[in-house]
């Protein structure tokens, strides 16, 4: 395997660790019924990836991105190392040679812009620890990983904590060795299920400061949607609901999320300012099909934070209040 860009490096604002994709957007006119033919209405094949998107969101927002992965030596991979370079984010790329590159295939109904996620990812795709260099990580103010190839975003993570750097995560997924990644992790922000299936409980509000007493992160969150976002730090629960859009596509929302939460911790905003201007960063993106074509610019995403409406509480002051002298 050969390791791209690997010269002395300059600082950064965030660095990411973790992964890229390839995806082929379906748009159908309804969810197709099993055994069933379905005329599609679109097809196109786009960039995407959990961190790899951050981080793009992050450059087109102002920041400097350095960003290490995993290409395949295919179409797919050339055109990863081609939308990195296009966005100006500095991409280190280990190339498996006769591999392909991970690829999904995303089924996204017109009617509600949900999306059905049908993805592939060679085994050769898992980042190996030796993949990731100690000066990528720490000539940067703060890291980004992914909840998969645990073992590497261990190394990268330990190396940042050690330099005081913060670690920001999201996780999906009770991947092997998740529990110790989350020991060096200061910022979690997880899909709604992921602290059910990682606690084996339901409630939100019990689950989130277990999750921070058991392993240690500051800040922990759940996305939820149209939900909106629910976050436990320091003793006190946050909410911030969703904003209304007309949605094309939700592929990359999430992605989006951490892009636009890093930014605000960057720039030292107060949370509830950080939380609602990720929701607005998510909603617009959701705008547009693809993972990436909803990117908002600054103005606009502040714009819909100010002006857009919101879906309903999910939760009321009163609810938080309770859950935190609950907890």
């Amino acid at each position: 395997m050969a390791q791209e860009n690997s010269n002395a490096l300059p600082m950064v604002d965030v660095a990411g660790v973790g992964l890229n994709a390839t995806d082929t957007l379906i748009r159908v006119p309804h969810y197709p019924a099993l055994d069933s033919k379905t005329r599609y209405l679109e097809a196109v094949t786009l960039a995407g990836g959990e961190v790899a998107s951050a981080l793009v969101a992050c450059q087109r927002w102002g920041l400097r991105t350095r960003y290490i992965g995993k290409i395949g030596d295919d179409a797919a991979g050339e055109m990863q190392r081609k939308e990195f370079a296009r966005a100006g984010v500095e991409a280190h790329l280990t190339v498996v040679p006769d591999c392909p590159s991970q690829s999904s295939f995303i089924i996204v109904d017109e009617a509600s812009g949900e999306r059905t996620i049908l993805w592939q990812r060679d085994l050769r795709m898992d980042m190996v620890p030796e993949e990731v260099e100690r000066d990528c990580v720490v000539r940067s103010r703060l890291l980004h990983v992914t909840g998969s190839s645990t073992a590497a975003m261990l190394r990268a993570a330990k190396w940042a904590r050690a330099e005081k750097i913060p670690v920001t995560l999201d996780v999906d997924g009770v991947y092997f060795g998740v529990q110790e990644l989350l020991e060096d992790v200061d910022y979690v922000i997880s899909s709604r299920t992921f602290p059910e299936k990682l606690m084996g409980a339901d409630n939100l509000f019990g689950l989130l400061p277990a999750l921070s007493r058991k392993f240690g992160p500051r800040f922990v969150a759940a996305t939820l949607g149209r939900e909106g976002v629910l976050a436990w730090t320091e003793g006190r629960f946050y909410y911030c609901p969703a904003i209304r859009v007309p949605t094309v596509d939700t592929t990359g929302a999430g992605d989006i999320f951490h892009g636009g939460f890093i930014y605000g911790l960057l720039a030292g905003w107060p949370l509830e300012r950080i939380l609602d201007f990720s929701c607005a960063a998510a909603a617009l993106n959701c705008t547009a099909l693809g993972a990436r074509s909803g990117i908002g610019s600054l103005d606009e995403i502040e714009r819909l934070r100010r002006e857009g409406q919101r879906y309903p509480n999910a939760f009321s002051p009163a609810e938080l209040e309770a859950a935190r002298s609950a907890s």
